[in-house]
C-alpha cells in the first residue's frame, strides 16, 4: 500500500510541474486535472470515500469551467489536429485510470456480502443516543454533522463559482 502512495504522490507531482512548465493553457488545464484525480484516490485510499467523491465533483465543476475559459481564450489549443504529447498523456493517464479502477474494484466486498460495522452501530443506536425518529436524519445531522456540513459547502461554493463564471448577463461583449 505504501507503495502505492508513493506513485500516486509522484503521479500528482509531475502534474503539477506539467501544469506549472507547459506553455499551452488546455495542457495545463488537463494537468491540473490529472492532480485532482490524483487527490481524490489518495482520499480513496485513505478510507474517506464521502470526501473523494466531493473532490471528484468539485475537480469536474472546475475543469468545465478551466477548459470553458481556455477555450475562450485561446482557440490554437482545439485548432491544433494531432499533439503527439496530448495523446500520449491521455493513453497514460486513461491507463492509470484503468489500473485504478481494477485495483479499487477488487478491494471491494462480494455483492450481496455488506461490510457493516460502523452502520449496525448508527442503525442500532441512533433512536437511543439521538432521539431522532428517523434514523438516516440521526446519522446525518448527529453523527456526522460537521462532514456533511463542510461537504455541503464545498458543493455550494462550487455550484455558484460555476454560475458566476459561465452567466452571460453583466458580461461586456468581446471586441476582435
Amino acid at each position: 500500500m505504501l507503495i502505492l502512495f508513493h506513485i500516486l504522490l509522484f503521479f500528482m507531482i509531475i502534474g503539477s510541474i506539467v501544469a506549472i512548465e507547459t506553455k499551452n493553457m488546455l495542457s495545463a488545464v488537463i494537468a491540473v486535472g490529472a492532480v485532482g484525480f490524483g487527490v481524490s484516490l489518495m482520499f480513496l485510499f485513505l478510507g474517506a470515500p464521502d470526501i473523494a467523491i466531493t473532490q471528484v465533483i468539485v475537480e469536474v465543476l472546475s475543469l468545465v469551467i478551466l477548459i470553458r475559459a481556455t477555450v475562450y481564450i485561446d482557440n490554437r489549443a482545439i485548432e491544433r489536429k494531432f499533439d503527439s504529447f496530448a495523446i500520449i498523456t491521455g493513453l497514460l493517464f486513461l491507463g492509470f485510470f484503468i489500473m485504478a479502477a481494477v485495483w479499487a474494484f477488487g478491494d471491494m466486498t462480494p455483492f450481496g456480502e455488506p461490510l457493516m460495522r460502523v452502520s449496525r452501530r448508527y442503525l442500532s443506536g441512533t433512536a437511543a443516543e439521538t432521539g431522532a425518529v428517523n434514523a438516516v436524519a440521526g446519522v446525518i445531522l448527529d453523527y456526522r454533522a460537521y462532514d456533511t456540513l463542510g461537504e455541503a459547502m464545498v458543493l455550494f461554493a462550487s455550484i455558484l463559482g460555476a454560475l458566476v463564471i459561465l452567466r452571460n448577463r453583466g458580461k461586456k461583449p468581446v471586441v476582435k
